[in-house]
């Protein structure tokens, strides 16, 4: 008997450990979902907006050398920027789409690469893309050019588009003279102030 009475105190003891063990492995997987919530609170509301939409945005697209002089290894800059017109928050997920035309014949069209990250887009908040392109009469420049006052344009993901006016520096109707196949685009950013 009394040999059966060691193993049952054996098992008791074993049980009590493997109880042990269940609450313990219980209590650190209760802290590891605890955790998961806390990592989810960090989101900022802008990060979960929902996109930017064309007509939502107010835009500009600006010459950035003001007098159309070349800029440098003669290629020039222009500046598209879109402003959130509404107060809530908004998410600018990519390249807008961008094209220039002349009639129905030569276009260009805008071409980012990679993608880029998201910009998240307050109510009043703006987001700039700056261009690159090269000029009419620059060596090598080719012949498929535009010469046009007015571009089209989306937001990113959004079908519906809108036409912008060409503006130079400071504001007036100007006109971009473009050549090549596409005009360069830099990853979208959120505009700084005085920008």
């Amino acid at each position: 008997m009394p040999a059966t009475t060691r193993p049952a105190g054996g098992l008791t003891a074993l049980a009590a450990g493997l109880t042990l063990m269940a609450g313990l492995t219980l209590t650190a997987c209760g802290t590891t979902t605890t955790a998961t919530p806390d990592a989810t609170a960090t989101t900022t509301p802008e990060a979960t907006a929902p996109p930017c939409r064309t007509a939502a945005l107010a835009w500009t697209l600006s010459l950035l050398d003001g007098d159309g002089a070349k800029g440098e290894g003669g290629r020039s800059g222009a500046r598209l920027t879109a402003v959130n017109k509404g107060s809530g928050a908004c998410l600018f997920a990519g390249y807008p789409g961008l094209e220039i035309h002349n009639g129905k014949a030569d276009g260009i069209e805008g071409a980012g690469s990679g993608h880029p990250a998201a910009v998240a887009l307050p109510g009043r908040a703006a987001v700039t893309v700056d261009l690159r392109y090269t000029r009419r009469g620059t060596p090598g420049a080719g012949t498929w050019c535009v010469r046009q006052h007015e571009a089209a344009v989306t937001a990113p993901h959004d079908t519906d588009g809108t036409v912008v006016p060409v503006t130079d520096a400071h504001g007036k109707p100007a006109v971009l003279d473009a050549c090549g196949e596409t005009i360069a685009m830099a990853p979208p950013r959120r505009a700084g102030a005085g920008t």
